[in-house]
C-alpha cells in the first residue's frame, strides 16, 4: 500500500512540475506581441518599409475602403516608389497625368521621433512634377496611418498597415 502511495505522490509531483512549466495563453500572446513590436521598431529603425494602404480619407470627405494588397508606398533611403489613389481636389495635373499619388524620389529630411505609444515619421521626396511631404505614424501592432501633403493637391490621409519589404525572386 505504501509502494502504491509513493508511486502516486511521484505521478502527482512530475505532473505539477510538467504543467508549471508550460505557458498560458496570456503568456504566449504577451510574447507574440513584444515580437511584433521588436519587429516593426527595427523596421522603423532601418528606414526600409512598405506601407500598404487599406482606406483613404480625403481632406474634408469620407473614409473610402480601398482594394487590399493593391495600393502602397514603398519607404526606403534610396528610393521611395508610390503608388496610391487620390480623392479630391487637384489644382495642378499635368497632361497625360494618371491622377493619383504616383511619384518615386529619394526621400529628404528624415526624421523619426519614438512616442509612448507610436513613431512619428516625416520625410520629404520631390517626385518629377510636384514636391510631396509624407507624414507616418506607425504603432506597435504594425497598423499605420499616412498623410500626405503636395504643392499640386489637396491634403489625404490613408490608414493600413507597415511590413517588411518583400524580396525580389530575381535577386536569388
Amino acid at each position: 500500500m505504501k509502494t502504491k502511495i509513493t508511486v502516486l505522490m511521484l505521478f502527482c509531483f512530475f505532473n505539477i512540475t510538467v504543467f508549471a512549466q508550460e505557458k498560458t495563453k496570456k503568456e504566449l500572446k504577451a510574447e507574440r506581441e513584444l515580437q511584433k513590436q521588436k519587429a516593426i521598431e527595427d523596421l522603423i529603425n532601418s528606414k526600409n518599409f512598405v506601407f500598404e494602404a487599406q482606406k483613404a480619407q480625403p481632406l474634408g470627405s469620407r473614409l473610402i475602403n480601398l482594394d487590399y494588397n493593391t495600393y502602397f508606398l514603398n519607404f526606403n533611403t534610396t528610393k521611395t516608389t508610390c503608388d496610391l489613389p487620390f480623392f479630391g481636389r487637384a489644382y495642378y495635373v499635368p497632361y497625360g497625368g494618371d491622377g493619383g499619388m504616383k511619384f518615386e524620389g529619394v526621400p529628404e529630411n528624415i526624421q523619426i521621433e519614438k512616442k509612448k505609444k507610436s513613431y512619428n515619421i516625416n520625410a520629404t521626396v520631390k517626385g518629377k512634377d510636384d514636391v510631396y511631404s509624407l507624414y507616418f505614424s506607425v504603432f506597435p501592432d504594425g497598423g499605420a496611418t499616412l498623410s500626405i501633403n503636395s504643392n499640386n493637391k489637396v491634403a489625404i490621409s490613408y490608414q493600413g498597415v507597415v511590413s517588411a519589404p518583400k524580396k525580389d525572386e530575381s535577386k536569388k
